[in-house]
């Protein structure tokens, strides 16, 4: 009989040019032959990167393959309904030894447009961020779309770009069509929708393994690109409530929480009224998740996928810190 539990997935990892060594340092995770790691991605509906269970009854299977199974019982009916067999949301850790390009994602509407299923929201929390590490997101000032063009051609697009300074716990949320970019040392947990479209504004005159500037995406930044200014572009949150469920982020594509347990405390969670799977990610110490027929470890650097089926849970730390993320 198939029956859904939560399920663990292997790694997929990404080599970058910009990519570091923190998932091999930090995260204890073996990258194999590759030289350096950019990205690791931890549930992946996108295609050609399809998650492949690694706990269970179902290790070895793909996640949308599970998806197109078990429809709402997995992902929760009016998930199903919207997204149909591709898993809604890419989860990722990030970690740049150089700065990534500065870039820009499609919403929904301007993805559709161009034969795309969907655009790209994103949100990053800092897992871990070197003295000085800073990132981009959103401009310094109002800016037009014509001054933005020249400061591309003219090289100068940073005089503009909004920089911050970070430490381990910040949350920076990123709609799309805002310019962001990632800095040295700033490794991040992103939670995203499924997709893997990126333009790139400028690349900071980088040269690739063949020396040749890697291909920029100019006119479709610009055609996407939101010039207004914002007076915060960082997440405020409780980070240090104790025991408890703490909001983070929430948008209509996904919702995420923070949860930061006590070692050895218990946390009783109830998902009934929920109509959607839930993910557990850990960005900091591990977690035992029990459940009605088992129990499953979770690390840092790792992610559990709860059925939208399974509505009683228990997360006890070994010493945890969580993000919880799900779709209203």
């Amino acid at each position: 009989m198939n029956v859904l539990y939560p399920l663990k997935f292997q790694p997929i990892f990404l080599e970058k040019i910009w990519g570091g060594q923190n998932v091999k340092s930090l995260l204890h995770k073996d990258f194999g032959k590759l030289i350096n790691c950019g990205e690791m991605w931890l549930l992946s509906g996108v295609d050609g990167q399809n998650s492949i269970v690694a706990n269970g009854q179902f290790e070895g299977d793909e996640l949308n393959d599970l998806v197109e199974t078990f429809m709402g019982d997995l992902v929760g009916d009016n998930v199903f309904d919207k997204y149909g067999e591709t898993f809604p949301l890419l989860i990722k850790i990030i970690d740049p030894l150089t700065w990534l390009s500065v870039q820009v994602h499609p919403d929904d509407e301007i993805a559709q447009k161009i034969g795309l299923e969907n655009g790209k929201t994103e949100m990053w929390y800092v897992m871990h961020a070197d003295k000085d590490a800073e990132l981009v997101s959103g401009f310094n000032r109002e800016v037009t779309k014509a001054e933005v063009e020249k400061l591309i051609y003219d090289k100068k697009i940073s005089e503009v770009l909004n920089y911050e300074k970070v430490n381990d716990g910040d949350v920076f949320f990123i709609p799309a069509r805002r310019i962001h970019a990632l800095g040295p040392g700033c490794m991040v947990a992103e939670i995203q929708q499924t997709s893997d479209t990126t333009y790139r504004v400028y690349d900071w005159d980088r040269l690739d393994q063949h020396g040749m500037y890697r291909e920029l995406h100019i006119p479709q930044s610009l055609f996407t690109l939101n010039y207004k200014h914002e007076d915060n572009y960082r997440t405020e949150y409780d980070r240090d409530k104790k025991d408890a469920t703490v909001k983070m982020v929430e948008c209509p594509y996904f919702t995420t929480n923070f949860i930061n347990i006590e070692k050895g405390m218990a946390l009783a969670k109830d998902y009934s009224e929920l109509d959607s799977f839930v993910i557990l990610m850990s960005v900091g110490g591990s977690f035992t998740l029990k459940y009605d027929g088992g129990e499953e470890i979770v690390g840092i650097g790792e992610c559990i996928l709860i059925p939208n089926i399974i509505n009683k849970v228990e997360i006890k730390a070994l010493e945890g810190k969580i993000l919880e993320t799900y779709i209203v």
